[in-house]
């Protein structure tokens, strides 16, 4: 591969939405898996649905993702290049995919589950970094908006390659792999020296004054709170969303709530689009992140109050396109804010937390509210949280 090498003020369109695609790729190659695959494959080899099986593989796979996506990304900026690592991480995430159809026992999947997400975040950490090294501010909200086609195109991914008929089980782990290899080789192949030298200057060019560092770093803490508190909510609706409307309604069935999931990540695709390239030509990053934080809040008290199916629904879609929206613009405006070029990845596998560290809250949040209180207490505690973020985003953004 050719160098990464100084390019453009502005980048092409179409290299954006290489970079969407392998982003997206990213998504299809661990949401079908951890969310329908591997519970299936588990199933089949302890001859049925067991819980604690899946939650033994899936918490150890969280701890080992989020050391790896630090670890690889650090990797990825010492080494001063993105594409080999994304590479080699596509190609054994690939093949450890297909191994988990020749598993022979729980063991063995928990351990190639674990190894597999290593080598998942050794292609995940530098693609985002990536990104970070060639898109200039001025099209962050753009890249922000169309990354919201990845959890979406995750989301259909999952459907397509478990549509009846298609394929069996170990197929299934083939077709993913490779739909992963058809969406990042583009980028790979053809998104060689696009990065731009300005994007890469040392931190002490970036920032010479104690002043603009103190309001630098409190500019990565506040983002990486406003996320985590936003990434709280979001994670309790997708654990919990099914029991709450059979609370409200009591033969609310699966498939009802897979769709409304599905509408809701196509609908925030072009809402987090317009948003993100009207932060572009008005120069305003923080404004759309902050009115998303506040209408997610929103959502969650008119769930709290809901008493009718219908008035669930409308205050969890109010939610969950608020919520998918911000997440999708954070992820790019992050990289505004993250001063030293040089531990880009690194840094960005320390934001990768907060997709985490939410797994590990949720349970006992949920516990320790909801058999006392019921869920309404839950979503004003998560409204709380979303509430807290939006005055953090104001927060920075008044401080710029």
């Amino acid at each position: 591969m050719a160098a990464d090498t100084p390019s453009q003020e502005r980048q092409p369109l179409w290299f954006l939405l290489l970079l969407t695609l392998a982003v997206a790729g990213g998504a299809v190659a661990y949401v079908p898996f951890l969310t329908v695959l591997l519970p299936v494959r588990i199933s089949e080899l302890m001859g049925g649905e067991d819980v604690a099986a899946l939650s033994y593989s899936t918490f150890a796979g969280a701890v080992i993702a989020s050391l790896a996506n630090i670890g690889f990304g650090w990797l990825s900026d010492r080494s001063g290049t993105r594409r080999g690592w994304i590479l080699a991480g596509m190609i054994a995430s690939g093949a450890l995919l297909v191994c988990v159809g020749y598993a022979t026992s729980l063991s063995q999947i928990i351990a190639i589950v674990m190894v597999w997400q290593m080598s998942l975040n050794m292609m995940l950490s530098p693609l985002l970094a990536w990104a970070g090294d060639c898109v200039p501010d001025e099209q962050k909200g753009l890249l922000g908006g169309l990354f919201a086609l990845a959890p979406a195109l995750g989301a259909l991914s999952g459907a397509f390659v478990t549509f009846p008929g298609l394929a069996d089980g170990q197929t299934r782990l083939v077709l993913v792999a490779a739909i992963v290899g058809v969406m990042i080789a583009p980028a790979l192949v053809f998104g060689g020296g696009r990065r731009m030298p300005r994007l890469m200057e040392p931190a002490d060019k970036l920032s010479q004054r104690a002043e603009a560092g103190k309001r630098q770093r409190k500019a990565i803490v506040g983002m990486w709170t406003a996320r985590l508190l936003v990434q709280v909510s979001e994670a309790a609706l997708f654990a919990f969303l099914l029991f709450w409307m059979r609370s409200i309604t009591p033969d609310f069935g699966e498939n009802r709530a897979a769709n409304i999931f599905s509408v809701v990540l196509v609908v925030a695709v072009p809402i987090a689009l317009v948003a993100g390239r009207w932060s572009d030509r008005h120069g305003r990053p923080m404004v759309p992140l902050a009115i998303c934080a506040a209408l997610s809040s929103l959502g969650l008290i008119a769930m709290a109050l809901a008493t009718t199916e219908n008035s669930a629904l409308a205050g969890y879609v109010l939610f969950g396109i608020s919520s998918m929206t911000f997440l999708s613009l954070h992820s790019s405006q992050t990289l505004r804010v993250l001063p030293r070029p040089q531990h880009r990845a690194r840094d960005l596998g320390f934001f990768n937390l907060t997709n985490t560290v939410p797994s590990l809250i949720i349970p006992g949040l949920t516990l320790a509210l909801v058999p006392v209180a019921g869920f309404s207490a839950l979503f004003v505690l998560l409204a709380a949280l979303a509430a807290v973020a939006c005055l953090l985003i104001l927060f920075l953004a008044r401080a710029r």
